[in-house]
């Protein structure tokens, strides 16, 4: 499923279920093996959800490669063909998750709505 998450302080982001329940959990949201299709982060909460992603990505192997390595392994590949890693999946939510702090207003997700 296609969420969309949405705030008063940053544009939408979209994400997939199984994605956002990933970034979710290191948020440290108690889901286990599904994401409720609606939910809302209090903007009380958010300090709490940015360090545990921020920590879950200072964990992430794909920031422990040295640069080199990474430019090497990746010059023969079609961008199509790297691997998205958890940091650069998190890093729209944890951004809109940042400014809605700043503002005090909450995150909210739902189903998107696309006529796909």
């Amino acid at each position: 499923m296609l969420l969309v998450f949405s705030s008063k302080a940053a544009p939408n982001v979209m994400m997939f279920a199984e994605h956002a329940l990933l970034v979710l959990k290191a948020a440290g949201r108690p889901y286990l093996d599904a994401l409720p299709e609606q939910g809302v982060i209090p903007h009380d909460q958010l300090a709490a959800a940015i360090a545990g992603i921020e920590r879950a990505m200072s964990l992430d192997p794909a920031h422990q490669d040295s640069e080199q390595d990474e430019e090497e392994e990746n010059n023969n590949k079609h961008p199509m063909q790297l691997p998205v890693s958890f940091r650069q999946r998190a890093f729209p939510l944890l951004d809109m998750m940042r400014r809605s702090a700043e503002a005090d207003v909450d995150v909210m997700w739902e189903p998107a709505h696309t006529e796909w």
